[in-house]
């Protein structure tokens, strides 16, 4: 007999609608990302043309454990929401983090450097190093 089955046999509809609202807003408060955007019926393919990017993109996005705050952030903004940090240390009340988004709007603001075009950056020239060639001799 499963749970369900023993709610039914158990407990009245007002306890198990009761139980079933509880688990629901348990469920609510730890979701990843992909949970979240099926809580709110959207799906991969909305999330990438709000982020701009594929599809495929958005699934590799929803898989990953150790994403960038910004990247976070726009994906909850391509969701309709806001992200907020909030801190929470043994006996402290949480802190709401504030000023991290604002880092990570200036950087995802600020112009990048445009390369030439043929591809690579050329590599820097070091100073002051010596190249030995096959005929170079050291001598002491």
């Amino acid at each position: 007999m499963n749970n369900d089955e023993k709610l039914e046999k158990e407990f009245s509809p007002e306890f198990r609608a009761k139980v079933r609202a509880r688990v629901m807003e348990l469920r609510a408060e730890e979701m990843g990302l992909r949970e979240l955007r099926e809580a709110l019926d959207r799906t991969q393919t909305n999330i990438a043309k709000e982020l701009g990017i594929t599809q495929d993109g958005v699934s590799r996005l929803e898989k990953r454990s150790d994403l960038l705050l910004s990247t976070v952030r726009n994906y909850v903004k391509a969701l309709g929401g806001e992200l907020k940090l909030i801190v929470e240390i043994p006996d402290h009340k949480p802190v709401l983090l504030c000023g991290i988004s604002d880092i990570a709007d200036f950087k995802s603001r600020r112009p990048r450097r445009q390369r030439k075009q043929g591809g690579k950056k050329p590599a820097p020239k070091k100073q002051g190093t010596f190249r030995a060639s096959r005929n170079s001799r050291i001598t002491g």
